[in-house]
């Protein structure tokens, strides 16, 4: 008789204790969401704005160039910030209007760790429009796997097609695209592909 007695006192604290824990309230549990817009005509100004977001915990959300109503022209960058992040991300902005040059520049930074993450187009001060890219580098990733990049540019659609459907078969998948005034090519597509190194 005494064991069921301590079970059923046992059920009773139980009881108890459940009945008297607090409701959680779910939007007093959300992490906040804090973010950060960057805006400069000079690419160098920029890289230095995401390197000080990225320094106190934000990272690259988005990005897009354009004429905005005070800046003129200008490259825009969204960074956003959960909670209390600590700093993990490193960034680089690579600008050129030689698609040469950033097939170039982009695998430099590839082989340093750096992944893609947008590109857009804006209108420099010297040379037209430029193609910017931005690379990131989670400096805490378990994963070192490095990529290879393949940029296409060409100012015919069928071309494009062509030349996606040759970089396909190579196991190259597709990133992103800009439509810019190159400096060698006029108006032009450029696509941005890449493929994991073996």
């Amino acid at each position: 008789m005494t064991f069921f007695d301590a079970r059923a006192v046992r059920g009773a604290c139980l009881a108890v204790a459940f009945f008297a824990s607090p409701t959680v309230d779910a939007a007093s549990t959300a992490e906040t969401v804090e973010y950060r817009v960057l805006a400069t005509n000079k690419t160098s100004t920029m890289e230095k704005e995401m390197r000080d977001a990225a320094a106190a915990g934000f990272r690259f959300g988005g990005t897009m160039g354009g004429e905005t109503s005070f800046g003129g022209n200008e490259v825009v960058v969204v960074m956003t910030r959960v909670g209390t992040a600590a700093p993990r991300y490193e960034y680089r902005l690579l600008a050129t209007t030689k698609t040469s040059t950033m097939q170039r520049e982009l695998q430099e930074a590839a082989a340093g760790g750096f992944e893609y993450r947008g590109q857009s187009v804006f209108s420099s001060m010297f040379g037209g429009k430029e193609v910017v890219v931005i690379l990131e580098r989670d400096r805490d990733a378990s994963s070192k796997d490095r990529w290879e990049y393949r940029l296409l540019a060409t100012s015919k659609t069928s071309t494009m097609q062509r030349e996606l459907s040759d970089t396909g078969a190579q196991g190259f998948e597709y990133v992103g695209m800009t439509v810019a005034s190159t400096a060698m090519g006029g108006n032009e597509l450029v696509t941005i592909t890449r493929r994991k190194v073996q």
